[in-house]
C-alpha cells in the first residue's frame, strides 16, 4: 500500500465541505452505482452490510421527501440534484448466509431486536461515511444531514417497515462561492489519546 497523494486527501478530507447550494447538473445513474460499488467494500461488522440506500432524484420523489423535512432544510435538499436516504435493512442478518458463509453469522442475530437494531444502526452510519468518501472520489459534493422526521420518511420511502432511515445526504456539484469559512475543528489532544 502507499500513501495517498496530497491531492486525493485535500478531495476526500482538507478541502471537501459540507454544501448547501448546488449548480442545476444532475448526477447521473452511472455515478451513483460507482459510488455504492465502491462504499460497499468498506468493512462493516461480521460483513453484515445492513446499508440501504435511496437515491431520491425526480421531481415526484423530491416532493415525497419535502414534508418530513425540517424547515431549516428544505432549500438545500430540494435544490440538490440528489439526495441519498441512508437507511438500514432490519433484516439484514438473513443475508448473512451469503455474506458471511464461514459462520453462522445469522445466529448472532435472530430473534434479538436490540442487537439487530444497534448493528443495523452503527453499520449503516459506517456505509453512509463511506458512501460520501466514495462520491467525494468521483468528484461530487455531499451535504450530509439529519434535520427530517425518520418516522415520515420511513412511512412515506419503506412501508413495507422492514427498512429504517439513519440520515439524509444532498449530493451534487456544489456552489463553493456560497461557502462560510470553515468552521473550527477540535485539536488532537482534545479528541483523542494515544494508550
Amino acid at each position: 500500500m502507499h500513501v495517498l497523494s496530497d491531492d486525493a486527501l485535500d478531495q476526500l478530507f482538507r478541502e471537501a465541505r459540507t454544501f448547501r447550494y448546488w449548480e442545476d447538473k444532475p448526477v447521473s445513474a452511472e455515478i451513483l452505482r460507482t459510488a455504492v460499488d465502491l462504499a460497499k467494500l468498506g468493512p462493516t461488522s461480521g460483513n453484515s452490510s445492513p446499508g440501504r440506500f435511496v437515491f431520491v432524484t425526480s421531481p415526484a420523489a423530491k416532493e415525497k421527501l419535502r414534508p418530513h423535512l425540517d424547515e431549516g432544510n428544505v432549500r438545500q435538499t430540494m435544490g440538490a440534484p440528489t439526495t441519498a436516504i441512508v437507511a438500514y435493512d432490519t433484516e439484514f442478518y438473513e443475508k448473512l448466509p451469503f455474506l458471511n458463509p464461514h459462520s453462522d453469522a445469522r445466529s448472532w442475530f435472530v430473534g434479538l431486536p436490540d442487537v439487530i437494531e444497534e448493528t443495523g444502526f452503527r453499520n449503516s452510519s459506517l456505509q453512509g461515511a463511506y458512501l460520501i468518501l466514495a462520491l467525494r472520489g468521483l468528484g461530487l459534493d455531499c451535504g450530509p444531514m439529519s434535520g427530517f422526521s425518520r418516522k415520515g420518511v420511513d412511512k412515506a420511502f419503506f412501508p413495507d417497515g422492514k427498512t429504517k432511515s439513519n440520515f439524509l445526504v444532498n449530493i451534487g456539484y456544489g456552489l463553493r462561492e456560497k461557502l462560510h469559512p470553515r468552521q473550527p475543528r477540535l485539536s488532537f489532544d482534545e479528541m483523542a489519546v494515544i494508550a
